[in-house]
């Protein structure tokens, strides 16, 4: 069983930056042979979970138009972690930050998805 735990989330102030992690159990991240993908996700209260960026076992990524260019998801499988470098951000960015973890291709739909965080939260001020 994959466990997925986020951290990095915090209060900030709009236009500053946040790093989340996601660190996974076994070695999810951390072995091609494993080729588990990873996704970003928040949901804010009231409002639907919505994708946030992707990236595949070997590389490739996917990020939604509302942080393409603000947001960069990376991994570093010698630390079997996942990150989502957040720059310039926006009140409207506020929200439950959640990693997921999939096999293989990535994918903007949580429904693909069969691992999940437990969240974390971004909270940005204006």
């Amino acid at each position: 069983q994959v466990q997925l735990v986020e951290s990095g989330g915090g209060l900030v102030q709009a236009g500053t930056s946040l790093r989340l992690s996601c660190s996974a159990s076994e070695d999810t991240f951390s072995s091609y042979a494993a080729g588990y993908a990873a996704g970003w996700f928040r949901q804010s209260p009231g409002k639907e979970r919505e994708f946030v960026a992707t990236i595949s076992w070997n590389g490739p990524r996917l990020y939604a138009d509302s942080v393409k260019g603000r947001f960069t998801i990376s991994r570093d499988d010698a630390k079997n972690t996942v990150y989502l470098q957040m720059n310039s951000l926006k009140p409207e960015d506020t929200a439950v930050y959640y990693c997921a973890a999939r096999r293989f291709a990535y994918s903007d739909r949580s429904t693909d998805y069969d691992y999940w965080g437990q969240g974390t939260q971004v909270t940005v001020s204006s």
